[in-house]
């Protein structure tokens, strides 16, 4: 009998690669075809991310409004599409504050729940953690000329990805000198160097390709990746370890879940937005 293709049967190197392969492809395509298949990715991303959020606050004994919160958090994703498509008018974003408040009547008829402000807390992080920078994101995009730039998004994945991996392999070789014991073991600085060259090496390639932006703001992107995407992924690990797991999910082989894959896009997505607006 022939052997079915499971991911599974590679190693952990094998399974990263394969998965990081089939993802960017995914990404790279839904960002370059359209902006609507922009949205839909990045939606499913989103919400995906935000359940893991939710699923693992419950593992620590939280109960926040897991289906509610994630619904909030594509509605607000939704509406910043659409206000920048300009498809609404951005009145329309106040419709988040009094849905947001109906977190709190929703919990008051939750008779179970010992502590529900603790889960009125956690549904808004996973909000706030979560759903804000995805949204942030469609700020960026529409940020030049308010049309669509797939450029400015692919961009940043490019150089996250880079980073990423120069970090990985460059640890990996070379690691020796801890770059936050505490909360990550396996970082070093050597890996984090590994990844900013790799990282800024990036930039200077697309600042020959990609020019929808000055050239130095790619520079100044790949330092806002660096340095918040490492903390990103600090903070998630600072989260897991505080409920005492490795990874967010296993929804990725070889990465873990969504929150592992894009903890350091959560941190740079604020940053990387307010700077294009800006400047």
């Amino acid at each position: 009998m022939r052997s079915r293709f499971s991911i599974s049967n590679y190693s952990n190197l094998g399974q990263r690669a394969i998965t990081a392969l089939i993802g960017a492809l995914v990404l790279i395509g839904a960002s370059v075809y359209s902006d609507y298949t922009y949205f839909i990715v990045f939606a499913a991303i989103l919400g995906f991310s935000q359940m893991e959020f939710y699923k693992l606050s419950g593992l620590d004994g939280m109960l926040p409004l897991k289906s509610f919160g994630t619904f909030i958090g594509l509605m607000i994703f939704l509406l910043t599409f659409l206000i920048e498509k300009e498809h609404l008018n951005n009145k329309y974003l106040y419709l988040i504050f009094p849905i947001l408040s109906l977190t709190y009547f929703i919990k008051l008829y939750r008779k179970t729940d010992k502590k529900p402000f603790t889960g009125v807390a956690f549904t808004f992080l996973g909000i706030f953690y979560v759903a804000v920078p995805f949204s942030l994101l469609n700020l960026a995009v529409f940020s030049v000329n308010e049309t669509y730039n797939y450029e400015i998004l692919l961009g940043c994945l490019l150089i996250l990805w880079a980073s990423d991996t120069g970090a990985y392999f460059a640890g990996t070789k070379f690691g020796k000198t801890k770059l936050f014991e505490r909360v990550s073991p396996k970082k070093s600085w050597e890996g984090f160097l590994g990844g900013a060259f790799s990282a800024i090496g990036v930039a200077f390639i697309l600042t020959r390709y990609f020019h929808v932006i000055e050239d130095w703001k790619w520079l100044v992107i790949a330092g806002i990746i660096i340095i918040a995407g490492t903390y990103g992924d600090l903070i998630e690990s600072l989260f897991k370890r505080s409920i005492e797991i490795k990874d967010s999910g296993r929804g990725l082989p070889g990465h873990g879940g969504f929150m592992d894959r894009f903890d350091g896009l959560l941190l740079s997505a604020p940053f990387i937005t307010a700077f294009l607006k800006i400047f």
